[in-house]
């Protein structure tokens, strides 16, 4: 007996970091149909679409929204950040425009789909990591291999809760299911609490080699960054994110393990995490 597949389910950001995981979770028993702004539907009829996840940039997604409406969307998980909270009383004004983009694009979700009928929910991920493509983990990891070194802020005692990519796309396949996660949104974080010099000595230790974590008073760490955003490829660091090494960024997920059963590991990451080099900033918060 052939087994019947169910209803297909659209993807927007079907490149992104956590589609790496979230793809072969839905493949297994449901057709995917991918969309973006660079690739729009064909035309005529599009085929019926009623369940949608967003990975990519929340900001960006008022820009599909009618090619939503011509697949029929009654149902949407997106995912925003924490950083919506997180950088918008940043010291830098362009992470506090980051928080004021997030914050918008959640606003004008939440606006379009109840004015459709749409059943929405937004999903804030803490730190994202995994697969070698993240733009925070990887970052810490190239430093180390380049350097031998990572320089930190004071004691960067900041409390962190890494969230690797995989399980962020098992929130967003939970949360799709979940009649109770309708109409909310919910911070989703790993399942480990650490503080951020730790988390740079995993880092060190899943490359083979022994920390060596540098304190640097902060007038250094301001000199610093600003030689380092003269590199290519290094315009986004900023001095936000050392102080943010200070900063505790810890959040509640007990209502997304109530309405979704959410749950994730704790930060454990191995060589594979840091293989490609290849960074993905479109999803995750910087450090």
């Amino acid at each position: 007996m052939v087994a019947t597949m169910g209803a297909p389910v659209g993807i927007v950001g079907a490149a992104s970091l956590v589609a790496h995981g979230l793809l072969p979770r839905l493949r297994a028993d449901r057709p995917v149909i991918k969309v973006s702004r660079r690739d729009p539907p064909a035309a005529g009829t599009p085929v019926a679409v009623p369940d949608w996840i967003s990975l990519a940039p929340i900001w960006g997604l008022p820009d599909l929204f009618p090619s939503l409406e011509a697949h029929g969307a009654r149902r949407i998980v997106a995912l925003s950040s924490t950083s919506v909270l997180t950088k918008a009383t940043a010291e830098d004004a362009r992470e506090q425009a980051v928080a004021a983009r997030l914050a918008t694009g959640e606003e004008r979700l939440i606006a379009w789909a109840e004015q459709h009928g749409i059943a929405w929910t937004i999903l804030r991920p803490t730190l994202i990591w995994g697969y070698g493509r993240d733009g925070n983990v990887s970052r810490i990891a190239a430093m180390v291999r380049r350097f031998g070194v990572f320089p930190v802020l004071g004691e960067a005692a900041g409390r962190r809760q890494p969230i690797h990519a995989d399980d962020v796309a098992d929130a967003c396949v939970r949360a799709l299911a979940a009649p109770a996660a309708a109409g909310r949104t919910y911070a989703i974080a790993g399942g480990e609490v650490l503080a951020y010099r730790e988390m740079v000595a995993r880092v060190f230790a899943a490359l083979g080699r022994k920390p060596r974590i540098v304190a640097v008073p902060l007038p250094v760490f301001r000199a610093g960054v600003a030689l380092v955003r003269l590199l290519p490829g290094r315009a986004d660091w900023s001095v936000g994110m050392a102080e943010r090494m200070t900063r505790d960024l810890v959040f509640d997920t007990a209502a997304a393990a109530r309405d979704f059963e959410f749950s994730a590991r704790g930060f454990r990451p191995g060589v594979e995490d840091f293989r490609s080099g290849v960074s993905d900033r479109s999803r995750t918060a910087a450090p």
